[in-house]
Parts: structure tokens; sequence; C-alpha cells
């Protein structure tokens, strides 16, 4: 089993991408802290997964706009599993809008969520990580592929994931030395309850955009964030992967 001993904290796990690789980690042997707001159903999430793997799995209420939050999450992490060996840094909310209709509310949102939350999750994690002391250690943060692209109606959004690369770009260099390695993940559209609000003919048009022909599945995701998180990646950091069914390719 690739994760086997590791302890593994997971935000946005009540669903999605993030539940799909909490399940992915317990597959491969790890224990798991899954982490959402407190009025999703990650308690029921883990509840249902804890007959399968018992002892291996808690639910952990946050809000990753708070940074006393967030340290209390990772502290119940350590005074659970007694370490942490991986983050996969994964709330995030979707926005769209032109630019000119945005409020200063809304933009502020997603970024304080989607990348100072990123921020914020991955400050706390060096900390433990670095107290444990010399390691193999690895930090996934989830980016997009509108983290490297442009596109219409997303500028908060593609701000704060443009912002996610970068931050991993600049924290793999800061946390190497510390045997913490630092890397992105950049799903295309992927079928999860962000595009939940999307009407048939809005879906059709992003399938379009993929020239494997089809959205993408949260387990196909969740199978590329266990390599990185798991010592098979051991010499892979401060990178992003495109996980987009080439949506990507072909564009600069």
């Amino acid at each position: 089993m690739r994760l086997a001993l590791k302890n593994i904290l997971i935000t946005g796990a009540a669903s999605g991408i993030g539940l799909a690789t909490a399940v992915r980690c317990l597959q491969e042997g790890a224990r798991v802290a899954l982490a959402d707001v407190p009025t999703s159903a990650g308690a029921d999430r883990v509840a249902d997964l804890a007959l399968m793997y018992p002892g291996r799995c808690i639910f952990v209420p946050v809000d990753v706009r708070s940074s006393a939050e967030v340290n209390k999450m990772v502290d119940r992490t350590v005074q659970t599993f007694g370490r942490l060996d991986g983050v996969f840094n994964n709330a995030g909310v979707g926005d769209m809008d032109a630019a000119d209709h945005y409020s200063d509310e809304a933009f502020e949102r997603v970024l304080d969520i989607d990348l100072v939350g990123v921020f914020r999750v991955a400050r706390a994690a060096l900390r433990q990580m670095y107290a444990q002391g010399q390691g193999h250690y690895s930090i996934l943060n989830c980016a997009s592929i509108l983290g490297l692209l442009g596109q219409s109606q997303t500028a908060a959004y593609s701000a704060a994931k443009g912002g996610v690369v970068n931050l991993t770009h600049t924290l793999a260099l800061e946390a190497a030395s510390h045997g913490v390695r630092v890397n992105a993940i950049c799903p295309g559209y992927i079928e999860t309850p962000m595009l939940a609000g999307f009407d048939e003919a809005q879906r059709q048009l992003l399938v379009s955009l993929h020239p494997l022909g089809r959205l993408g599945k949260p387990e196909e995701i969740a199978h590329v964030a266990v390599f990185l998180l798991s010592d098979e990646a051991a010499f892979v950091t401060g990178a992003h992967w495109l996980v987009d069914g080439g949506f990507s390719a072909g564009k600069s």
C-alpha cells in the first residue's frame, strides 16, 4: 500500500475531489482527517467510511478563512494520529461574473478561500512538519487549469488559482531542506458539485473544450493526488500537474 502508516489531512473533503481522494488514501493504507465546513456532509461521510476503515478517519470542521480554525484543525489531526505526513489543500469555491460586475466582497471572498486559505493551511502544515523533524512529507495544493490560462468570467477564480501555482513554487523552494515536498495539481473541469448550477448547454460547452470528449471524474484526480502524496513521488517538488483531458494542450 502506497500510503501505509501515513497520516493525511484533506480540506474540502466532504464531496467531489476531496472526498474521492480521501477514499483513495484510505484504500492505500493511510489514516485520514477529512476537513470541511461544519455545515457540510463531512461528518456523515466519515461515519460511512469508518464502517470500512475503523479508527482510520475523522472529521474536522474548519473554515479556512480563519487562521485559528486552521491551526486547530492541524492540532486535532496530530492529537488523533500522532503526526502529520501529508496534506491535500483542496478547499475552494467557484464563482463566475464579468470583471466589471464583481463587487469587492465577492472578489475578496474567492481569494480568501481559494488562495489565502491555501496559504493558511500550508503555513500550519509546514510549522507542524518542521517541528516533527526531517522526514518525507508532502503538501499538495489544488490549483486549476485556470491558474495557468485565462477564461472569461473567471477573474477572481483565475487570479486565486494562478496565485496557488506560484505559491506552490515558492513553498517548494523554502521547504525542500526540511524534507517537505510541495506540488500543485491543476484539474480541468471535473464532475463535482461545483458544476451543479450549469445547465446542459453549458455542460456540453465545457465538454467540447476537452479533447478527450468528456469531463473528468473526481477519482481521476484522486489517483494523481495519491501518487504525489506518496513516497513514489519522492523526487517531485515545485511542480504543477495538469490533469485536464487535454484542455490546455496547444494553448500558450
